[in-house]
């Protein structure tokens, strides 16, 4: 039984304006009003996603959201942290050193802020562009604070140059991190093991469920490891060929209400 819906936001639960749907939330309500917990897991810090917690009702007690692509589970009304992973320091130099000798803008983020580092002399980052709600802060490398905790680092920039500049990252960076895309234009860098479902783990176990009460639904490949941990793993149509692979059943995309329908199907019960 269907006990928890874990839910991707870019390509996923929003359409491509950005926006949720009206059958969307209608059946978020409903699942809620059955007592089954919605968690927006997503690579976003949750001052980043608000707007659409309130949109869903979804700040009250007992509510919560994965974060950081899993680096912190978090109480939706109070912020709090109830689970946490991030990156150290030294972590943080081998990045840079990666970001510099790929010519790419890094960008690290620390709660609800991030740092844009001098990374490249030509390509500027666009990160700012992707997450206006996000405080944003041009500093040089020494002006970072190794004291301060860094919840992940990222790149974004045009995806044609990043794809090409992807081939490149040597096998020892994939080894120490989790390298993943979440959009078209945006790589990230967590630490290893920290993924969606290593977040969305450590919540159901916290909750006392089990994978098999859970449903996950996304698109891209930064959902596969939640798809891949969740009872039913849910791909929508938009997705990448290796997440639809890697679902156990594909839904309608993110511009036809595909999170409803498959909360329709899977948890309502509705249409069966």
């Amino acid at each position: 039984m269907i006990k928890l819906v874990a839910i991707d936001l870019d390509g996923t639960l929003l359409n491509n304006k950005k926006e949720i749907s009206a059958r969307n939330k209608a059946a978020i309500a409903k699942a809620k009003a059955q007592g089954v917990k919605v968690v927006v897991c997503t690579g976003r810090p949750l001052s980043a996603i608000h707007p659409f917690l309130a949109e869903l009702n979804l700040e009250e007690p007992g509510d919560y959201s994965v974060t950081f692509n899993g680096g912190l589970v978090q109480r939706n009304d109070t912020g709090e942290i109830i689970e946490k992973n991030h990156l150290g320091f030294d972590e943080l130099q081998y990045l840079i050193e990666l970001a510099q000798s790929l010519d790419l803008p890094l960008d690290v983020l620390s709660e609800e802020k991030v740092y844009h580092l001098p990374t490249s002399a030509v390509n500027e980052s666009l990160y700012a562009t992707m997450n206006p709600l996000l405080t944003h802060f041009w500093v040089g490398l020494d002006e970072l604070d190794p004291e301060r905790v860094y919840n992940k680092a990222v790149i974004g920039f045009d995806q044609v140059f990043l794809d090409q500049q992807i081939k490149k990252i040597p096998v020892e960076i994939r080894e120490q991190f989790e390298v993943i895309k979440s959009r078209e234009m945006l790589l990230e860098f967590m630490p290893k093991g920290v993924t969606k479902a290593y977040g969305l783990s450590l919540l159901t176990r916290d909750l006392g469920l089990e994978p098999a009460n859970v449903m996950g639904i996304g698109d891209e490949e930064n959902d596969l490891s939640m798809l891949h941990y969740a009872g039913l793993g849910v791909a929508m149509a938009n997705a990448t060929e290796e997440v639809k692979q890697a679902a156990d059943a594909v839904t309608s995309s993110n511009e036809a209400d595909g999170v409803a329908q498959a909360i329709e199907k899977y948890v309502l019960n509705e249409g069966r």
